[in-house]
C-alpha cells in the first residue's frame, strides 16, 4: 500500500458500442481518483473533456494527457460555479472530501464545507446544464456517490449526509430530465483506492497501531464480501455505461459497486 498518486492513467480505446464522439463532458474532481478516471474513459470514447479541479497542477495535467480542457475552480465558492461550461451533455459530479470525528465533535464549519461541495455543488451544475441537455434532447447526469449514500458509518457525519441528500438530487433530476431525454443517475462504490483513501488508510494505521494492510482489511473491508479496494477506472466504467447509448431507460437508479456491502 502506498500513499503516493499513482501516474495520470492514459486513455484507452473505448468499448464497442460506446462512442462519444460529439458530446462534450464535464468532471468535478478530475484532478485525481476517481475523477481522473473517469476524464480519461469519456475521453477514450471520444468525448471532449473539461477537466474540473481546485488543485491546477492536477488539472492541468490530466487535461494535458487526455486533450482536455482544465477549469480551476474551487466549488465550496457557490460564485465559481457560473465560471464553467453550460454546454455539456454529460455531467460526472465527483467532487469531494471526507471528515471523520464523532458526531458531537463533528466541526461545523467542516460540515457546512461538505454539504457546499458534494450537494450544493452539484445543484447548481445540473441546474446550469440541464437547460442544454434539454434542449438537445440528450444528456447524462452521474453523480459519484457513495455506499454511504445507502447506508450509514459511525463518525461520518457530514459524508454520510451528504451522500444521502445527493441520491435526493438525483433523484429529482432524473424524473424531471425524463421527458427531455435526460437521465439521472448515482454511482455507489464502496471504498476505492484513491488519495482520499489512502489517506484515511495511513491515519486509521496510526490511531490503531496496525499496519496498513490490517487496516484495510479489519476496518475499511469488514462489511464488504469482496476483500479489496475498488479501482477507480472500475468506477469510471459504470460512468461510462450510464453514458452509452443502452442505458437510456436507466434513470433515478443508484447502483452500487461495493463488493456485496449493502446485500447483507
Amino acid at each position: 500500500m502506498t500513499s503516493g498518486s499513482p501516474p495520470v492513467p492514459r486513455a484507452t480505446a473505448a468499448p464497442e458500442g460506446l462512442g462519444l464522439a460529439g458530446r462534450t463532458a464535464m468532471v468535478t474532481g478530475a484532478g485525481s481518483g476517481i475523477g481522473r478516471a473517469c476524464a480519461s474513459a469519456l475521453a477514450a470514447a471520444g468525448a471532449r473533456v473539461h477537466v474540473v479541479d481546485m488543485d491546477a497542477a492536477a488539472a492541468k495535467a490530466v487535461a494535458g494527457t487526455i486533450g482536455g480542457q482544465a477549469h480551476v475552480v474551487d466549488l465550496a465558492r457557490a460564485e465559481t460555479v457560473a465560471e464553467l461550461p453550460a454546454d455539456v451533455d454529460i455531467l460526472v459530479n465527483n467532487a469531494g472530501l471526507q471528515h471523520v470525528a464523532p458526531l458531537t465533535e463533528f466541526p461545523p464549519d467542516r460540515f457546512a464545507l461538505m454539504q457546499r461541495v458534494m450537494v450544493n455543488a452539484p445543484f447548481l451544475l445540473i441546474r446550469r446544464t440541464m437547460p442544454y441537455m434539454r434542449a438537445r434532447g440528450w444528456g447524462r447526469i452521474v453523480n459519484i456517490s457513495s455506499v454511504h449514500g445507502l447506508r450509514a458509518s459511525a463518525y461520518k457525519a457530514g459524508y454520510v449526509t451528504a451522500k444521502h441528500a445527493l441520491e435526493g438530487l438525483s433523484k429529482v433530476a432524473a424524473l424531471e430530465g425524463a421527458p427531455h431525454g435526460v437521465t439521472s443517475n448515482c454511482v455507489n462504490p464502496g471504498y476505492v483506492r484513491t488519495p482520499l483513501v489512502e489517506r484515511q488508510i495511513e491515519a486509521q494505521a496510526a490511531a490503531h497501531g496496525i499496519d496498513a494492510a490490517q487496516v484495510v482489511s479489519e476496518v475499511l473491508l469488514s462489511r464488504s464480501a469482496v476483500k479489496r479496494l475498488i479501482e477507480p477506472e472500475e468506477v469510471a466504467a459504470a460512468v461510462l455505461w450510464l453514458c452509452g447509448p443502452h442505458t437510456g431507460y436507466v434513470t433515478g437508479a443508484s447502483i452500487p459497486l461495493d463488493g456485496g456491502w449493502t446485500a447483507a
